[in-house]
C-alpha cells in the first residue's frame, strides 16, 4: 500500500512551485505519471519539474514526437507526452523500456493510456481542476508505491 498526498494550487506559479520542488527530490530511475484532462497543467507542472533538476531550456510537450530527452541537469529527463500513441507497438518502436528502466528519471504525460507498460514503482500524479474554487484552482494528487 502506498502513500498518498493532496497538493492545492491557486496559480499556475505554484504549480510551476510544486513541479520544481519534485524535480529537486527526484532520483534516478523514478517514474512519474502525469494525468489530467487538456489544459489543467501538466505542462506547468512538467515545466518546474525541469526547472527543478536544473535544466536551463524551456521543456515543452513532446506531443508529436512523443519524447523529448533534456539531458543538461543534475539527472537526464525523459519526457513523455503519449496523448497521441496509436498502441503499445509504437511505444516499442520508440524503446521506451530504455528510458524507463534507465538511469535518469521519466515523466510521462497521460500515462493512463499506456498504464500496462508502466511498472508498479511509479509516481501517480492527477491534477484536477475545480471551477466553484476558482479558475487557476488545482487539486494535485500525488500517489507513491
Amino acid at each position: 500500500m502506498g502513500e498518498m498526498e493532496i497538493r492545492e494550487t491557486f496559480a499556475s506559479e505554484e504549480t510551476f512551485g510544486f513541479g520544481k520542488w519534485l524535480g529537486e527530490h527526484a532520483n534516478p530511475g523514478e517514474i512519474y505519471c502525469l494525468d489530467g484532462e487538456l489544459g489543467v497543467g501538466k505542462t506547468v507542472l512538467t515545466q518546474g519539474f525541469g526547472a527543478g533538476l536544473g535544466i536551463g531550456e524551456p521543456v515543452n510537450s513532446p506531443t508529436f514526437t512523443i519524447i523529448q530527452v533534456y539531458e543538461e541537469g543534475r539527472l537526464p529527463l525523459y519526457h513523455f507526452d503519449v496523448y497521441r500513441i496509436g498502441s503499445t507497438e509504437e511505444m516499442d518502436e520508440i524503446g521506451y523500456e530504455d528510458y524507463l528502466f534507465g538511469e535518469g528519471v521519466c515523466l510521462i504525460e497521460w500515462a493512463s493510456l499506456i498504464k500496462e507498460l508502466i511498472p508498479e514503482r511509479a509516481v501517480w500524479i492527477r491534477i484536477e481542476k475545480d471551477m466553484g474554487q476558482g479558475f487557476d484552482y488545482r487539486r494535485i494528487t500525488v500517489k507513491r508505491p
